[in-house]
């Protein structure tokens, strides 16, 4: 027995599943997790001293590679002067700035813990500013384990949702809509079925959660202009996308300008940070100012803090996603073209440094077509590449993403194991 399995078995005795959270149990892909004893730069080395390519990069966070010597240092450094206060400091009010001048819509900023708490503040949020209950998602959009976020996915051009999860009340969900990802004429028919009721519409405007799932050309443009014909907020859930796929977010490659946008996972450049912003006028409304109340003892925590501000400052290096973007497009076309050699059907999606690659011959533009992927192709491929030594997402439905830390050579190491794996999966 391993020492990961020896691990899992003593960790199923104390936690559910035997993991924190779920996707790390490997159970969409088949077999026993990995677990992690250190990171460096683009690897990961296991219990057992297995070296590993990671493309997992925390589920987005580490975007210079795991444990830069800079934000290292800056952390280390902040921790001797206190790990948590309770109270303000001078560095939040710098992180706030950072972010409002990457995302110039974010006229006010409001740091919390997570990408979870972020996306549920923003919506009661949007809620209490408009007095309205109903909120539109989409289908396969995630927005954290919120419970009126946990909603089953809709048939149709919109459902009402009902629980996705055991443990939410059917009251809690049943103001939240579901509509199709990409479907403005869904989500019109939404709008005009719940006139005067919607507060808010979140997307994520780069879908990342249902896999990489991009947005047709004028999509976001058109939930823009319905949400202002019906007076709704416009909320972007640019966990993931923020400071990924540009330094400003989706936001400064669409041009589209929400009214609120949720950060997190690169924001806390490796530690738990998220953050919500928006119009000032909507953000005056979070107590203390306004009724809007929430809270979080360890929001805007001093580390967590520092590593961002260290974080954004490296990204905004002359070069950085120029040199991301040339990344990401060599593994992406490699792993294109080696599907192709080796006659494996799948369609491969890509923004900036996040894709995901899903095995099936179908254009992926929502959830519905995402789901038409061969789960189990999927795994024999995960299972290959990680004998080879890659550290693929352990999820069909999940992102890769690519570090400032992966090097040419890393990627065409990829590749190679990749078209290794491609030639042995059945056809």
């Amino acid at each position: 027995m391993t020492r990961s399995q020896e691990l899992y078995v003593r960790a199923c005795k104390v936690i559910p599943g035997g993991v924190n959270s779920p996707v790390r149990a490997f159970r969409a892909v088949g077999g026993q997790p990995v677990f992690v004893a250190r990171a460096k730069g683009a690897h990961l080395w296991d219990a057992d001293g297995k070296e590993y390519l990671d493309y997992v990069s925390s589920w987005g966070p580490c975007i210079l590679g795991h444990a830069p010597d800079e934000v290292v240092h800056v952390v280390a450094e902040t921790a001797k002067s206190g790990t948590t206060f309770g109270a303000p400091t001078e560095r939040e009010i710098e992180l706030a700035e950072a972010v409002r001048a990457a995302f110039p819509t974010c006229e006010k900023v409001r740091l919390v813990s997570s990408g979870t708490e972020a996306t549920m503040s923003a919506l009661r949020l949007a809620r209490g500013f408009t007095g309205r209950a109903k909120i539109i998602k989409a289908d396969g959009g995630y927005h954290g384990h919120a419970d009126f976020l946990l909603t089953a996915a809709g048939s149709g051009a919109a459902t009402l949702g009902i629980p996705g999860s055991a443990g939410v009340p059917a009251g809690t969900a049943q103001d939240t809509l579901t509509v199709p990802y990409n479907d403005l004429e869904g989500t019109r028919a939404c709008f005009e079925q719940s006139r005067g009721q919607v507060a808010a519409l979140i997307i994520e405007p780069v879908a990342g959660n249902m896999g990489v799932v991009l947005p047709r050309p004028g999509y976001l443009e058109g939930l823009r202009e319905l949400c202002d014909e019906h007076g709704a907020l416009l909320v972007f859930d640019e966990v993931i996308t923020g400071f990924r796929v540009a330094y400003g977010g989706m936001q400064e490659r669409c041009g589209v300008r929400p009214d609120l946008t949720c950060l997190g996972k690169i924001l806390g450049g490796g530690l738990p940070l998220g953050a919500y912003g928006g119009r000032a006028d909507v953000m005056d409304k979070v107590a203390p100012d306004g009724p809007v109340y929430q809270a979080g003892t360890l929001s805007g925590n001093p580390l967590a803090v520092a590593a961002g501000l260290k974080t954004l400052e490296l990204l905004r290096k002359p070069g950085t996603y120029e040199k991301l973007e040339r990344l990401a497009a060599h593994l992406g076309d490699g792993l294109v073209q080696a599907t192709h050699h080796a006659g494996v059907p799948t369609y491969c999606a890509r923004l900036g440094a996040m894709m995901t690659m899903f095995f099936t011959p179908a254009e992926v533009r929502d959830y519905q077509t995402a789901k038409t992927s061969d789960t189990k192709r999927y795994g024999q491929y995960f299972r290959g590449m990680l004998e080879r030594g890659v550290y693929l997402a352990p999820s069909q439905f999940e992102a890769c993403f690519v570090s400032l830390a992966h090097t040419d050579k890393m990627i065409d190491q990829t590749i190679a194991a990749a078209r290794e794996v491609l030639a042995k999966l059945p056809r």
